[in-house]
């Protein structure tokens, strides 16, 4: 897997999404873009995507779920500035990183910050293979206490 590749210049992690999952074939994620284009009425190959990179930061969901035309602000911001991640930017983090409070439980977008936190502390292959799973897990699926 080229992790450098397969992940946002954000820090999403574009190789755990199930919209890139489904063009590899895996079945949970085939049986979710099916249920999305069932009950949203999204065409099933608009789903198909094979990361942010891959789309010039435009991936074929994107005007969709994030009701925006063009490329992601991060990924313009990131190319002009000749940057392969935000972490690596003097102004990380800024406001192309905010945080999309209203589509919390739908979008990873709020794990941005803390991942790419983690790819510069751990390093990308280390992050990918041991960490990035688990923080969509967390994000998706548990609940959250302050400590």
């Amino acid at each position: 897997m080229d992790y450098r590749h397969m992940t946002a210049p954000c820090g999403l992690d574009c190789f755990n999404c199930f919209f890139y999952l489904a063009t590899q074939g895996d079945p949970e994620s085939l049986r979710i873009t099916k249920t999305y284009h069932e009950t949203m009425g999204v065409p099933e190959e608009i789903m198909r995507c094979n990361g942010c990179r891959a789309h010039e930061g435009q991936p074929p969901m994107h005007a969709v779920s994030m009701d925006r035309e063009g490329p992601c602000p991060a990924y313009g911001c990131s190319t002009e500035k000749g940057l392969y991640f935000c972490c690596d930017c003097d102004d990380f983090p800024c406001d192309h990183l905010h945080p999309y409070a209203d589509r919390a439980d739908k979008v990873p977008h709020n794990t941005k910050v803390f991942n790419l936190c983690l790819i510069k502390r751990m390093g990308l292959e280390k992050w990918a293979q041991e960490k990035a799973g688990q923080v969509r897990q967390t994000y998706f699926y548990k609940w959250w206490t302050l400590t």
